[in-house]
């Protein structure tokens, strides 16, 4: 009934891959001995889900055009690398969007204060309100960094753990929302602790408190390690809250460096996966955001342009499916 049906896989993240024993191969999905095979669904001593809709799939997409590059590299292909590779031109990156009628600054419900382009003054009531909620001195001038992640190294927390530090001998305050490795709940607690004028721990999740985090901030740190694509950076530029990154996977697509002689550019990135490079930049984020008002108002204005609606994806989507008919 289905032998004629084509079928497209997507990779969201080539690390979680369904790895298990062999014993599942008749246990569960009904299949024999032969399947138990390199060119098939063998994985070292198991099997792997991931390499079986790798294998068995007309295409492949993942959801940006810079990770399906990188997990031909060892580093980020996580023992697929070699199948990747073989695969070729069957492998497709197609960056993800975000709904911009659930995401938007000026009719999102759970903000203290709507605003846009016409209104960005707007902004700063957001962050006032989040102050006095969150217990952090009222202070519409200062920088304001947000956080809101998985608290998983993946997302690049041991860079934020080496400088901590340092990052709250900054002037700013930081605000972090997430859960995840006891490691880094820990981290955020300790320091909230002993810094509760500077950094408001809040170890849950919640999406109202995060609308209110990206409406409110001028700063969003996504230092990550790797990065399919991101949404917490789409969404951020969305709300006029300019990401600082890693030249990585979908941030590197989605994030342009800060450009001080043309004010373009829709944020800041730095390369390498090194704390003190991360420092450097979120020192000369602050030196802009204190220093050089127009140039600050020019990166708001131009994350808010910037076009991530799912409309632009989907027809990217359809084309390739279009293809394979």
């Amino acid at each position: 009934l289905l032998k004629n049906t084509k079928t497209v896989f997507t990779i969201h993240n080539l690390k979680y891959q369904g790895v298990f024993s062999k014993d599942i191969l008749g246990e569960l999905l009904c299949l024999d001995s032969s399947y138990y095979s390199e060119d098939k669904l063998k994985f070292y001593d198991g099997v792997s889900f991931m390499k079986g809709g790798l294998i068995y799939s007309d295409l492949v997409t993942t959801v940006s055009e810079t990770y399906a590059k990188e997990i031909t590299y060892p580093f980020y292909g996580e023992k697929l690398n070699g199948l990747i590779i073989e695969l070729g031109n069957k492998v497709h990156g197609i960056v993800n969007g975000i709904d911009y009628t659930l995401y938007d600054p000026r009719k999102d419900d759970k903000l203290y204060a709507n605003f846009g382009l016409t209104n960005l003054k707007k902004k700063a009531i957001n962050k006032m309100e989040l102050q006095k909620r969150l217990g952090l001195p009222v202070d519409e001038n200062i920088l304001m960094v947000g956080l809101v992640s998985r608290l998983v190294s993946q997302k690049g927390l041991d860079l934020i753990k080496w400088v901590m530090d340092d990052i709250l001998n900054i002037n700013l305050q930081f605000v972090v929302l997430g859960t995840g490795d006891v490691q880094y709940q820990d981290l955020f607690n300790y320091y909230s602790y002993i810094n509760p004028g500077k950094l408001s721990s809040n170890i849950t999740f919640s999406d109202e408190l995060a609308r209110k985090i990206y409406g409110a901030c001028d700063l969003f740190l996504m230092p990550s390690l790797f990065e399919p694509c991101g949404i917490g950076q789409l969404i951020a530029m969305r709300y006029g809250t300019i990401p600082l990154v890693r030249e990585t996977g979908g941030l590197k697509d989605t994030v342009s460096n800060f450009n001080p002689d043309t004010l373009g550019g829709t944020g800041f990135v730095f390369q390498n996966y090194n704390a003190h490079d991360m420092l450097f930049k979120l020192e000369y984020a602050a030196k802009v955001f204190y220093e050089d008002k127009k140039a600050w108002t020019a990166l708001m204005r131009s994350c808010m342009k910037y076009n991530s609606d799912w409309k632009e994806s989907a027809k990217k989507y359809k084309s390739l499916y279009g293809g394979l008919l």
